[in-house]
């Protein structure tokens, strides 16, 4: 969330820097400008009767307090004080309006992120490994997968609807071993310490992470009755980027411990409706995948290099998997609704022939610890402020099969697998339709 003083006090700046994300973001401030102008005022108007109030105090205590005029002084302070009493209800209540209408306000994307109308400006930043040369026409992951029997639409479907899979065999093998293999590195040789988090979380910890109130249709909701509680209200994490940073939620961080990284596997759950055809085809865009997240806390200093490092966390599982991609920066109309600077991992897919988002690594500024109240101290007595977050996927697992599937394949239609992973596979260097 923006700051609501900040958003006042520059109210220009703040509409220029939202009209790079599109002409509708920056409309989203015409609500907000004259609660800002109200806020204001109030404020203004609150010192001024505050700065009577102590005047008036202060002459108190030199007059004879039997006399008439200490009387007159001490009716008008009470005057003052009730005055005082009604605007500061007024600014609560304007407040409170005005925090309402920012939650619904993307964050301002930063200086350097490139500007650009649409994901058609989004630049190539760098391309890795090359792309494989396959001395056949390719098949996509879903022919491959049912070839070889390792993915069951059918009866995803049939359990739980459209956009459920059943992976079976090798193929469940595979998923387990790229989260075993994705956490091993994350933890053993990027240093994050590994979290095994809820996935049924309250609203206040979506809302700290931005996905409540503006993506409220997209997620899963549950409700329940405790006793003692009554109804609760629950809903499935779309990613453990929500969980994972609220461990925070309303705390102190010592500056000392800065950056603190946290790597954590969640199966996910999105509800969102997406488009047709390929790219809801096969284990695209599911409602229910796993994916590996990175979450890190650091300095508003360090943000910029704590933001390539951890692209580059994301970016090493590709490359010890030996499968072709390359990096892109998100435009200003492209980023997400709580992201200032977004680096997102696109892996070649030859059965689609066509790159795939992987990953998407973003640095959030204070917008989400904000939110979620989380702030740091830099030494003892200092005053806290907020820390800036980062996540990124690291990666998605679902994803990553896919590429694997599709880079791996071989003419005969099996499956080679990535030799760091044979050891996860236990031994299995190939899968076959023999492999039911």
């Amino acid at each position: 969330m923006l700051d609501a003083r900040y958003v006042t006090d520059h109210l220009d700046e703040v509409r220029a820097s939202l009209a790079r994300r599109g002409p509708g973001a920056a409309h989203l401030l015409d609500d907000v400008a004259p609660l800002a102008v109200s806020r204001r005022e109030l404020i203004v108007a609150l010192d001024a009767l505050r700065a009577q109030k102590n005047e008036v105090s202060a002459s108190l205590a030199k007059l004879d307090k039997k006399g008439e005029e200490f009387l007159r002084a001490r009716d008008a302070m009470k005057v003052v004080g009730e005055q005082t009493k009604s605007l500061e209800v007024r600014l609560a209540a304007v407040e409170a309006e005005l925090e309402d209408k920012l939650l619904n306000i993307p964050n301002l994307p930063h200086e350097t992120a490139p500007d650009g109308t649409s994901e058609a400006d989004n630049p190539v930043v760098r391309v890795w490994g090359e792309k494989p040369e396959l001395a056949f026409a390719p098949r996509d992951h879903v022919a491959l997968g049912e070839a070889l029997g390792i993915l069951d639409f059918e009866r995803g479907a049939k359990i739980s609807g459209t956009r459920f899979t059943v992976l079976r065999a090798h193929g469940a093998r595979l998923e387990r071993a790229l989260m075993s293999f994705m956490l091993d590195v994350h933890s053993n040789e990027h240093g994050y310490e590994e979290i095994w988090p809820p996935v049924l979380i309250k609203d206040s910890a979506a809302r700290g992470t931005s996905q409540l109130p503006k993506f409220a249709k997209d997620m899963f909701k549950l409700e329940r009755f405790e006793e003692g509680e009554g109804a609760r209200t629950l809903y499935l994490a779309p990613t453990a980027e929500v969980p994972v940073t609220n461990l925070h939620a309303d705390e102190i961080l010592e500056g000392a411990a800065l950056p603190i990284g946290y790597t954590a596997y969640t199966a996910c759950f999105r509800s969102e409706a997406g488009s047709h055809g390929r790219d809801t085809r096969g284990l695209i865009r599911q409602h229910q995948f796993d994916k590996v997240e990175l979450v890190r806390f650091v300095t508003p200093e360090t943000a910029m290099a704590e933001h390539a490092k951890l692209t580059s966390h994301a970016e090493a599982i590709l490359e010890k998997l030996g499968l072709h991609y390359r990096t892109i920066e998100l435009c200003s109309a492209d980023l997400g609704f709580a992201s200032r600077k977004t680096f997102d991992l696109e892996v070649w897919l030859p059965g689609q022939d066509a790159y795939r988002e992987i990953s998407s690594c973003s640095w959030f500024g204070d917008f989400q610890a904000r939110r979620a109240k989380i702030r740091f101290r830099r030494e003892a007595g200092a005053k806290p402020e907020l820390v800036h977050t980062l996540n990124g996927s690291g990666l998605a697992i679902g994803r990553t099969l896919v590429a694997i599937l599709e880079q791996y394949q071989q003419a005969d239609g099996t499956v080679r697998i990535p030799e760091v992973l044979v050891p996860y596979m236990g031994g299995v260097r190939v899968i076959t339709p023999k492999a039911r």
